[in-house]
C-alpha cells in the first residue's frame, strides 16, 4: 500500500509546477511616461516623481508591491528609483504610479562630456525606460519602453 501512494505526491507536485507556468503567459504591460516633477536633491544628486501610466492589456488585474525603474539616455544609465508603492492595475485598464528617481551629477556630466567630445545624436535622443513591478506574492512583471525624442534644433 505504500508503494502506491508514494507517486501521488509526486504528481501533485508535477501539476502546481504546470499551473505556476502558465500564469507567466500575461499580456505584456505598456508603460509610458505620464510626467516629470521635480523633487529636492542633496548633494551631487537631482531627484524627480517619474508618473508611469501603466496599461494593462491583459484579462486579469496586475498586482503589485514595489516598483523600480530604470531610464537609460543615449544607452547610458541617466537615472534609476524605487518605490514601496502597492496597488492593483485593472484587467484592460490603467493606472498613473508615481516613482521617485534619482539623477547623479555626477552621470549627467560625463554623458554631457561624451556628447560634446562626439557621441551627438543626429537630431533626435534615443532613451529606454525599464523596470518591474514586484509581486505581492510570486514573482514580477517587468515592462520595457523605448523611443526617441526629437532635438530642438538651433
Amino acid at each position: 500500500m505504500r508503494r502506491s501512494l508514494l507517486p501521488v505526491p509526486l504528481i501533485i507536485a508535477l501539476l502546481n509546477l504546470a499551473a505556476c507556468a502558465g500564469l507567466s503567459g500575461r499580456d505584456p504591460l505598456q508603460v509610458s511616461v505620464a510626467g516629470i516633477d521635480s523633487l529636492p536633491g542633496a548633494g551631487l544628486e537631482m531627484r524627480m516623481m517619474v508618473k508611469l501610466r501603466v496599461q494593462n492589456p491583459g484579462e486579469t488585474p496586475v498586482d503589485y508591491d514595489g516598483v523600480y525603474v530604470k531610464l537609460d539616455v543615449l544607452d547610458k544609465t541617466f537615472a534609476t528609483g524605487v518605490s514601496d508603492e502597492k496597488g492593483s492595475i485593472p484587467r484592460f485598464g490603467e493606472s498613473v504610479i508615481s516613482v521617485p528617481v534619482t539623477v547623479s551629477t555626477l552621470r549627467v556630466a560625463l554623458n554631457t562630456l561624451g556628447f560634446v567630445l562626439g557621441d551627438k545624436p543626429t537630431g533626435k535622443l534615443r532613451y529606454k525606460l525599464s523596470g518591474k513591478l514586484a509581486g505581492p506574492t510570486f514573482g514580477s512583471t517587468t515592462f520595457q519602453a523605448d523611443g526617441e525624442l526629437a532635438l530642438p534644433t538651433p
